[in-house]
Formats: structure tokens, sequence, C-alpha cells
């Protein structure tokens, strides 16, 4: 259902070297960028993807209250990893990996972080 996300950055070379390094360590390159406004990662280019811009109207980015990108992992394990990786890039925690509710030890397993400009993230996995 998603094709992509679009998170805004006012500072485009750190946000793409941290999303370069995010984002490589599951193997997803960049897809799609535009010199100085625009860089996409996806798996292949007909997947869903995640890019960081800056703003169209060349107003301040902000941070949406109440968004988040949610990002799919296929194992706890893969979460706990790219969580850990987030935060070594800079990014800050907002929910450390686990099951949520935190009373389930099968279902929803997930972690939160923000990145460089304060957009919320969620890696997760559905455990059985």
């Amino acid at each position: 259902m998603i094709g992509y996300v679009t998170l805004g950055t006012n500072d485009f070379p750190r946000a793409v070297a941290y999303y370069d390094a995010l984002f490589g360590s599951l193997g997803i390159g960049r897809f799609m960028e535009e010199e100085n406004y625009f860089v996409a990662w996806a798996p292949a280019p007909d997947a869903p993807s995640v890019a960081v811009s800056v703003p169209f109207n060349k107003e301040p980015a902000t941070v949406g209250n109440g968004v988040m990108v949610a990002l799919v992992m296929e194992t706890p394990e893969k979460v706990d990893a790219f969580y850990k990786m987030a935060l070594e890039l800079g990014g800050t925690d907002e929910g450390k990996p686990g099951f949520r509710p935190e009373e389930n030890s099968a279902g929803f397993y997930g972690a939160y972080f923000r990145d460089l400009d304060g957009n919320k993230l969620n890696a997760f996995c559905m455990v059985e």
C-alpha cells in the first residue's frame, strides 16, 4: 500500500550520511536522488522506499507530531541490530527493543528511535 515516505531535513548532507549508513547496514542502497535536494533508499526500484529531502517550499523542516515511519524487519535480532545502528549513528532512543505490550512474548516486537532531525521511526517484526 505505501509507495514511499519522505522525511524532511534541515541538514541534507548529514541526513544522507546517516541514512546511507543505516540502510547500508541492511544492504539497501540509494535508488533515486536529486543533488542537494532529495535521496531515496529502497531494496528494489519497485519496492517501498524511504527518502530525505529539503522541503520543497524552502521553509524549515519540522517533525510531525504523531507521525512515525515503521520499517519491517525479518527477526527480532534484525530489529535489535538496526536500532543499535540507528543510535550509534547519532539517533536517539524512543523505546528500547521488546514486545509490545511488554507482557506478551509473541506478536509485535519493535524498537523506536528518532533520526538526526527528530523524525520518529520504528523497526519491527511479527513473531509467532
